[in-house]
């Protein structure tokens, strides 16, 4: 079955360009001229990766974000403008997945598309795979990779790609401290920098969630000027 992206932009001949590029390479694309037809569309027939243009009319990126945040985990790679540095460093803050600026070469694109689904669905394309690749169990925690699904105390935790890779990186080595530059690393890979207020928020982000489910979780320890570790039990 082919892999489903959204495509969101005002930018009629981006969305013409972009579908045939990814079309021609296997994908099945849908296509959006703004944040509420998108946000319909995806609430009704869901996708595998949504592109996200920052700057729409009706409702702009980062409010889309949010709203598919409330619902759904599905990676998202915003598309900005060359200038936008605040608006990739926010979004990524929100819980996108990566950004790309315009113009990009289609090669880059496809490059990251790929890298982002490669995360999401690490291990779940092969069974065999899927079985060697045993959960990471850490006390209450439990990480399926293969599947992608965490949860504590028995209790899902809806992570998205970037927040579920901290968590492993922190998790598989309790005790130990990782800077914001490991997790930096874990989470984003070499090919893109990001701040330390950006990790930051995503620790915020991931703190908050499992206290959704456990109000007394604090297992995300802070080392103020070094990083962040996992707390042995």
């Amino acid at each position: 079955m082919k892999q489903r992206i959204a495509l969101v932009d005002d930018d009629r001949n981006l969305l013409a360009s972009v579908s045939m590029l990814l079309e021609a390479e296997g994908f099945a694309v849908r296509c959006f001229t703004d944040g509420v037809s998108a946000l319909e569309g995806l609430g009704a027939d869901p996708v595998d990766l949504a592109l996200l243009d920052v700057k729409m009319p009706r409702m702009d990126g980062m409010e889309l974000l949010q709203r598919l945040r409330k619902r759904s985990d599905i990676p998202i790679v915003f598309l900005t403008s060359k200038d936008d540095e605040v608006d990739e460093v926010l979004g990524l803050r929100m819980g996108a997945d990566d950004y790309i600026k315009k113009p990009f070469s289609q090669r880059l694109l496809l490059e990251r598309i790929r890298t982002v689904l490669r995360r999401h669905r690490k291990g779940a394309a092969d069974p065999g795979e899927g079985e060697a690749e045993a959960a990471l169990v850490r006390g209450e925690l439990t990480l399926d990779r293969s599947r992608h699904l965490c949860s504590w105390r028995g209790r899902p935790v809806d992570l998205t790609v970037t927040e579920f890779l901290i968590v492993e990186a922190l998790a598989a080595r309790p005790g130990h401290v990782k800077s914001r530059d490991q997790l930096m690393d874990a989470a984003y890979g070499e090919h893109i920098y990001v701040d330390d207020r950006t990790i930051d928020s995503h620790i915020k982000r991931l703190r908050k969630k499992f206290r959704l489910v456990d109000e007394d979780f604090g297992h995300i320890e802070t080392l103020y000027g070094i990083g962040y570790r996992y707390r042995e039990d």
